[in-house]
């Protein structure tokens, strides 16, 4: 999501701030719990309703808000609508590969894959914008190389779900970056679903077509949270974008971790996924590393890498 900062400093402003901050990190964090009521439909089948019924609930939004001319209007900016697109394909991307862990069984390598964001959107401004890095930061970079490093050991693999949750995310949010503050954050979700839509509607007939939609044949409950995966997409996005309003970019930026936190709380204490000793090892440094980048943001005011700060699933 894009932000223009915060709007006031105040005790007031600060604790609104804070507890939209965390309603809309704490809902992410819990999202996993939510998308196994989807089951048994599968993640394409999930994220292809879960683009159209949030459409249907931006749509509703900016109707009530008399602002559905306003944002149509910037379909206009062919420029816009191109970086929009590219971002709701990241969007999309991200949305399936963390669908795909919750109902797969890899809800702790998704919250790994949110721990490595940070680092991933350090590494893009480097290469993409050319942003220098301090030596401590290069250090925190290194860090979670070697965390990586050790936890493709110890699987055997890449984690090659948290690789693509935490790039998908970080070139989503570069491309935010690049769009600018002009489109907030119910516009620029109503527009990039307004342009997956037609994607996600053809992938709904491709599974209609082929093993079969599950909406609608696996119960009532099942069918509810599904059209609800619209309202919950929306709202901690709203969430977001008042607390980006009100809060300093430095504090916004570390409440961030509360998302991956819950999401390993979730994984290894709910849902019972197993934690092996290269894991813990892997997820030890990966948390040195982010508290040297939260150090060192505090220590700049607030600037550098404290202003890449976006949402998640």
């Amino acid at each position: 999501m894009t932000t223009d900062g915060p709007q006031g400093t105040d005790a007031s402003s600060l604790g609104r701030g804070l507890a939209n901050g965390f309603a809309a990190y704490g809902l992410w964090g819990v999202l996993p719990l939510f998308f196994l009521l989807l089951r048994p439909a599968g993640p394409i089948e999930i994220v292809a309703f879960r683009i159209l019924f949030s459409l249907v609930f931006c749509a509703v939004l900016l109707l009530f808000r008399g602002r559905l001319r306003e944002v149509l209007q910037l379909l206009r900016d062919r420029r816009l609508t191109m970086r929009i697109g590219v971002a709701g394909a990241f969007i999309v991307v991200n949305w399936t590969t963390f669908i795909f862990a919750t109902v797969t069984g890899h809800v702790v390598e998704a919250a790994l894959g949110y721990f490595i964001n940070p680092i991933v959107t350090v590494l893009l401004a480097v290469v993409i914008l050319r942003e220098r890095l301090k030596p401590v930061q290069w250090v925190a970079v290194a860090i979670s190389v070697v965390a990586v490093v050790v936890i493709a050991v110890g699987y055997g693999r890449l984690p090659w779900v948290s690789l693509l949750l935490a790039f998908s995310f970080g070139l989503y949010g570069l491309m935010k970056k690049q769009i600018g503050a002009r489109v907030d954050s119910l516009a620029s979700l109503s527009l990039e679903t307004l342009l997956m839509a037609p994607f996600a509607l053809a992938a709904v007939i491709v599974v209609y077509l082929g093993p079969g939609l599950v909406f609608g044949t696996a119960g009532v409950g099942q069918a509810v949270a599904v059209v609800a995966s619209g309202v919950v997409t929306a709202v901690p996005l709203l969430f977001f974008a008042s607390a980006a309003r009100m809060l300093p970019l430095s504090t916004l930026g570390l409440t961030q971790y509360l998302t991956p936190v819950l999401q390993l709380v979730v994984g290894v204490a709910l849902l019972h996924e197993p934690m092996s000793t290269s894991r813990w090892a892997g997820f030890a440094l990966i948390w040195v590393s982010l508290i040297i980048l939260a150090v060192n943001a505090f220590r700049r005011g607030g600037t550098g890498t404290s202003r890449r700060v976006g949402s998640t699933a």
